[in-house]
């Protein structure tokens, strides 16, 4: 039984490897190595480097394999590089998505499990401190959310017409390491950010504070990696084991922490003086997105493990490990 992941050699992709091989699943990587890093993966994984974007390279892996499923984890996920760059974005989200499943379609491989995003839900129009459901109707407000959520149309399209089993787990916001040396070595997310402010001798920067939340800062569902790896390994049981058929899951905590929250963790956690600067806001930013997490615990049988502190504590002992 041999799983394919893209983009498996990433942050969240070495350590959806390391919950797979445990499962007793053969893997193949397929990455293009922009955010990828070699020792990251076992040497019982077999690495392939291409790019989603080249359908011929994509094709020739499928025929070289026999795959049972696919776990899509490959994507540009910058929501302000987005911004800028809507159209390099639909091609490498999109257009590798597209060229995935034609070569899936090909040879008959029907599971796919779907790295989706939070990012779909936009700005949702829901009461202070409440929590987003899968059933919130998705109205992205950046060109990633927008990539995210044509996945999702593309994918489930496919349950209808050619008979694919789907689990599009849509991530909150990912951070921690399961283990030292698969930390979050590139600053995309806030935990890495800090600290590499922290390394640089400058003040974190708070894109806003003034948004309808408590202290005016963004809130966001934090969860660990490892807790995110985890459902990875239910959502391929889920698909190996059902009808063909989509399903949208949150992937979170339940509990949402704003910016300044997260500040004052890491300067409990370091031991450091943060002194933040408040610029303006970015683009595409809501104000709060904080998951219903009960679909995950009963369709998937997952639920979190960490808190807050545990992400910020395992993100900090990986930092000074990759960057002594």
């Amino acid at each position: 039984m041999t799983w394919l992941i893209t983009g498996g050699a990433g942050y969240i992709g070495a350590h959806v490897v390391q919950e797979a091989l445990k499962s007793g699943r053969d893997l193949v990587v397929l990455d293009d190595m922009s955010s990828g890093v070699t020792a990251r993966l076992p040497t019982a994984v077999e690495l392939e480097r291409i790019t989603l974007t080249d359908a011929g390279a994509v094709e020739s892996v499928f025929a070289k394999y026999d795959f049972e499923g696919v776990i899509h984890l490959a994507a540009k996920k910058s929501v302000g590089e987005s911004v800028e760059r809507p159209d390099y974005y639909w091609q490498e989200n999109v257009g590798g998505l597209q060229n995935l499943v034609t070569a899936m379609m090909k040879h008959g491989v029907l599971n796919l499990v779907f790295s989706s995003s939070a990012a779909v839900y936009g700005e949702p129009n829901i009461e202070p401190g409440q929590t987003i459901s899968e059933f919130e109707q998705c109205l992205p407000i950046n060109p990633y959310g927008l990539t995210k959520l044509e996945g999702e149309i593309i994918s489930e399209a496919l349950t209808g017409s050619d008979g694919f089993k789907v689990s599009a787990l849509r991530y909150f916001n990912v951070a921690g390491a399961g283990q030292p040396e698969l930390g979050d070595q590139f600053t995309f997310n806030l935990v890495p950010i800090v600290f590499e402010a922290i390394d640089s001798g400058l003040s974190p920067k708070v894109f806003g504070n003034n948004y309808s939340t408590p202290d005016g800062s963004c809130i966001r569902d934090y969860v660990h990696v490892q807790d995110l790896a985890e459902a990875h390994i239910a959502a391929m049981d889920l698909v190996e084991s059902r009808q063909p058929g989509f399903e949208a899951i949150n992937i979170g905590t339940g509990v949402g922490a704003s910016v300044f929250e997260v500040l004052a963790m890491i300067q409990d956690v370091t031991g450091i003086e943060l002194n933040p600067e408040i610029v303006e806001r970015r683009a595409g930013d809501p104000a709060a997105l904080v998951a219903d997490v009960s679909k995950a615990k009963d369709v998937l049988g997952w639920q979190s493990r960490f808190q807050l502190r545990d992400i910020v504590q395992s993100a900090w002992d990986a930092w000074q490990v990759s960057h002594k």
